[in-house]
């Protein structure tokens, strides 16, 4: 297991408007104080890197990411990944979202050895533009706390010391 239980992950492109959501959201995030076990990076494009930094042994992964979901843009989605092995799509390492990720964790773990997260939770973000340019439109700008507030319920959660049950 690795010495950060948790690990969160900001996804996304800054040079195609609201895509760069995720990063900015763990930039915010960053200026919070974290509980202990807890990393914190931005990944941007690097789907590969993501990928590889799920197999450190990571009890929990949050990752950040605009998600069209056919919401009203600024619409904060929690979504639980799925346990089940997803189909590899077409894999590009220029454009790698989390669902190529995820799918690609089974390959990437039974060739490396490395431990996948137990528990992978996506938050997201309906944008309003994916066009070039530089800045998220003014409500995926506003969702942008309140995805961090979502996080940081997410990491008390997530850092509480395991309980242990006694029979009764």
């Amino acid at each position: 297991m690795n010495a950060a239980s948790v690990l969160v992950a900001g996804v996304g492109n800054i040079f195609l408007g609201d895509d760069g959501f995720g990063v900015e959201a763990v930039r915010r995030l960053s200026a919070h104080p974290l509980p202990t076990g807890v990393e914190v990076v931005d990944v941007g494009v690097r789907g590969v890197d993501l990928a590889y930094r799920l197999l450190d042994g990571h009890r929990t992964a949050v990752l950040l990411d605009a998600t069209c979901r056919g919401g009203a843009p600024g619409t904060v989605y929690l979504i639980e990944a799925a346990a089940e092995p997803l189909e590899v799509p077409q894999l590009d390492g220029h454009r790698m979202g989390p669902d190529a990720v995820l799918a690609l964790l089974a390959t990437l773990a039974a060739g490396t050895g490395g431990e996948p997260p137990g528990r992978v939770l996506v938050v997201g973000c309906e944008p309003a533009s994916l066009e070039e340019g530089i800045g998220l439109s003014a409500p995926v700008a506003a969702a942008v706390e309140e995805a961090v507030h979502v996080v940081l319920r997410i990491l008390d959660e997530a850092t509480q010391p395991e309980r242990e049950t006694t029979p009764c």
